[in-house]
């Protein structure tokens, strides 16, 4: 569990539970899921003195379940956001049976870069001055963006300037929606990064799917992949309707009372449509990998087709070829005693003579109308 006060542009970490709300600022509570069932009493009766309110027990059981889709609900006092991140998983930490509690896109087969993407939800509860985010154990998310927060505060002049706005995303956030809402743009943000990784493997898969020397029959890995892009599609359209809730809940605040707190509302406003337009982009490249994978199947079935269609026209010119010189052979191979070059001492090399060019003049002609040529890729 890692404890995190921010103060304009000063944050400080802690070990330690706060025991009353700070003066100014806000409170990160971060916490692994492990760490926040264990410590569930402990976080309840925090969250109960510093905001006045506790976790709801149907959100408790949100926050526990590494099942969950990505989803958004609402109190009077909180707001409580899922959201399933895109993450890559580190080769070393994948066991060899994988747990319930992680979902792996792909279990032998396909694309390593498949295999690699666990999306374990995240939750975050966002109080007026207490974020409490609950992780999964190796949540390499939560630690990068806290050393970034940790950095950027130590350095002024990447923080906050001197009217108080936020220099994009490297600016200490200035209230806990905002921070709730940086961490999942930088979810969103790790998937965008692993797309051009992800877009080499499956093309890559096309290029063997579509090489005629090859003899593609790994059609179980394909299906599993075909099947992860469509849980990808799933996820990331749970996610787009997660956060589109999240605006139009943010739409229903009070009005502010201040300069201050409506430039931070209009902050808000504009963070969040990033975040759904990153989304959105997730959503797009997910659909063109389907259509992608598709479109490599049905081009697949086409090239053996016209492969197939290839042989068979050469096969039919090479028995058209050798028709006519079935009919010399079984007409001079009739039992008739009297045919005629049959007891002709040159008859053999004539007959042979006339196989040959009826065979090459066949031959040139097919040749010519491009029936014995290839059509197809080497």
């Amino acid at each position: 569990m890692r404890i995190f006060h921010v103060h304009g542009t000063q944050v400080s970490e802690s070990t330690q539970l706060p025991e009353q709300i700070p003066a100014q600022g806000f409170v990160w509570i971060s916490c692994a899921r492990p760490a926040f069932e264990a410590a569930q009493a402990d976080i309840q009766g925090l969250l109960q003195k510093l905001c006045g309110m506790a976790l709801v027990d149907l959100h408790v059981s949100d926050l526990l379940n590494p099942q969950l889709p990505s989803t958004f609900d609402s109190t009077s006092q909180y707001d409580l956001l899922v959201f399933r991140r895109l993450a890559r998983s580190a080769p070393q930490a994948e066991p060899t049976q994988p747990p319930k509690t992680v979902r792996t896109l792909l279990k032998h087969t396909g694309p390593s870069i498949l295999r690699r993407i666990d999306t374990s939800p995240v939750g975050f509860a966002v109080f007026d001055r207490v974020l409490l985010t609950v992780h999964p154990s190796d949540c390499a998310v939560r630690d990068a963006y806290a050393s970034r927060l940790l950095a950027t505060a130590g350095n002024p002049s990447t923080a906050n300037n001197s009217d108080g706005r936020s220099i994009g995303a490297r600016g200490v956030p200035a209230s806990p929606a905002d921070m709730m809402l940086r961490i999942v743009s930088q979810m969103v943000d790790g998937f965008l990064e692993l797309r051009r990784e992800l877009s080499h493997q499956l093309d890559h898969w096309q290029t063997e799917l579509l090489s005629p020397r090859s003899r593609f029959n790994n059609w179980g890995a394909l299906l599993e992949a075909r099947l992860s892009l469509h849980q990808l599609d799933e996820i990331c359209e749970d996610q787009r309707a997660s956060v589109q809730e999240w605006i139009d809940a943010l739409a229903t605040w009070p009005s502010a009372v201040n300069t201050s707190d409506e430039r931070e509302r209009e902050l808000l406003q504009v963070r969040s449509r990033d975040v759904l337009e990153h989304i959105e982009r997730v959503v797009s490249h997910v659909h063109r990998l389907e259509h992608n994978a598709e479109a490599a199947v049905q081009m697949h079935f086409s090239a053996q087709g016209h492969r197939t269609n290839d042989i068979m026209r050469t096969l039919t010119a090479l028995t058209a070829i050798f028709l006519p010189l079935n009919l010399i052979a079984g007409i001079f191979g009739m039992n008739f005693e009297f045919i005629p070059f049959q007891h002709l001492q040159g008859g053999f090399w004539w007959a042979l003579g006339a196989m040959v060019t009826i065979a090459t003049l066949l031959g040139a002609l097919f040749w010519r109308k491009r029936y014995l040529a290839r059509t197809g890729s080497a």
